[in-house]
């Protein structure tokens, strides 16, 4: 007798939908991630603003207004494939020796970070709970 081999409809069918169903919730969780990759670009490139405001105020005794006063170069020429600017200073915002890093690209086109310093003990401290930048897409020490 000549016995059949394979697979039903009905198994091929469920195989399909358990791979929709992670799919569905696969996709989402990495394009989340990929977005996360590049706002670490972001504090990457804002780390050496971060040194250039803490060796100003270990000078100093007061944090740059600015770029330039920081030793920087100008915000629009500090950017990288997802950042559009890496910049100090108030521009009439902020506080002083805030550094603010501007996203380019979709979903967070435009988006800001902030970066602000409070000083204590003769060091500086940061907080970068600041910004119009997503929740979900900041690092974890980051989130308000």
């Amino acid at each position: 007798m000549n016995k059949q081999q394979g697979f039903t409809l009905i198994e091929l069918m469920i195989v399909v939908a358990i791979i929709g169903i992670l799919a569905a919730v696969a996709i989402p969780a990495y394009q989340d991630y990929t977005v996360r990759a590049r706002v670490t670009e972001g504090l990457s490139l804002a780390s050496a603003g971060k040194t250039a405001v803490s060796e100003f105020f270990a000078s100093q005794g007061d944090l740059p207004t600015s770029n330039d006063a920081a030793g920087m170069a100008a915000p629009g020429t500090i950017s990288g494939n997802s950042v559009r600017s890496v910049g100090v200073g108030t521009d009439g915002t902020g506080t002083d020796g805030e550094i603010q890093v501007t996203f380019s690209g979709n979903p967070i086109d435009g988006a800001t970070l902030v970066l602000r310093p409070r000083t204590s003990g003769g060091r500086v401290v940061w907080d970068c709970t600041q910004g119009d930048l997503a929740n979900k897409y900041r690092p974890s020490s980051c989130r308000p």
